[in-house]
């Protein structure tokens, strides 16, 4: 055991060429049923690296907990929200701010976000709230990075609905492989109901340690999905969340470390993955 990782994660990524314009922005929604998979870290990590590659990115924080917003600015009040641009009380662009990672913006979020579900229910088109929300912020980035709540409820729908491709954040732990099954069988759901368009664009393996457990997951995870696995692994280090209390990206708090080095890895083969088609 173990050529089948070395040889996956020695894959050389190359530098991404500069992008001569801005727009039509990629939306990508990084999802998992689970929480605590690094979920919100990766979105942040990701979206700084893809900025320092010279892409304009925007995350969009859709989970109530409000952890988005928090690691990017340190404030936990923030208004106007996501909450109140989905609910019509202003628009997409007075909700917007810019973050201290140039390149990068943010919809923030806040606990009032966990109201919304009910307030859309009886909207017609609800699923499709978000998708008209974001819709004039298309030309204006490369990327839309939103970072859902770990629950299948109106809201990651919305967030479905909107994307073209889906980004899964992977702990290395046995039962995690049974969830990549049942979220699969959701997003084939989604593809026939909602949006036939979106894909799975990549399963990011997080907090990676050299125990034998996580090298056998990771193995299997490699074996099973192939291609869909990036070929960079997130490992477990406390200066992923030193960098969070820092309200940081990791690719700014520690700039050198293999942390920082891996999501670069990812945004560089992200963006060999989504531009190469487009």
């Amino acid at each position: 055991m173990g050529n089948t990782i070395e040889k996956w994660t020695a894959v050389e990524i190359p530098q991404p060429a500069e992008k001569a314009t801005t727009g039509p922005a990629a939306v990508l929604s990084i999802f998992n049923q689970k929480g605590g998979v690094g979920k919100t870290t990766s979105t942040i990590s990701i979206a700084a690296a893809l900025a320092e590659y010279g892409r304009k990115v925007l995350v969009v924080d859709f989970d109530p907990q409000g952890s988005l917003t928090v690691g990017l600015t340190g404030n936990h009040e923030i208004f106007p929200t996501i909450y109140d641009v989905l609910l019509g009380q202003v628009q997409v662009t007075d909700a917007l701010l810019k973050t201290r990672v140039p390149g990068v913006d943010l919809l923030p979020a806040g606990i009032d976000l966990s109201s919304a579900e009910i307030q859309l229910v009886n909207e017609v088109g609800r699923e499709f709230t978000l998708n008209r929300c974001l819709a004039p912020l298309i030309p204006q980035y490369d990327y839309i990075l939103i970072d859902c709540l770990p629950s299948l409820g109106l809201l990651a729908i919305n967030a479905l609905a909107t994307s073209m491709g889906l980004l899964i954040p992977l702990q290395c732990e046995f039962y995690a492989l049974k969830g990549i099954g049942l979220l699969e069988e959701t997003l084939e759901k989604v593809q026939l109901r909602i949006n036939p368009s979106i894909s799975i664009k990549g399963i990011l393996p997080t907090m990676v340690s050299r125990s034998l457990h996580h090298r056998e997951v990771l193995e299997r995870v490699i074996e099973s999905f192939g291609d869909l696995v990036f070929h960079a692994t997130i490992p477990d280090t406390i200066k992923m969340s030193d960098a969070t209390m820092a309200a940081q990206p990791i690719t700014v708090y520690a700039s050198s470390s293999p942390a920082a080095s891996a999501y670069r890895k990812v945004a560089a083969e992200l963006i060999q993955r989504i531009e190469a088609t487009a």
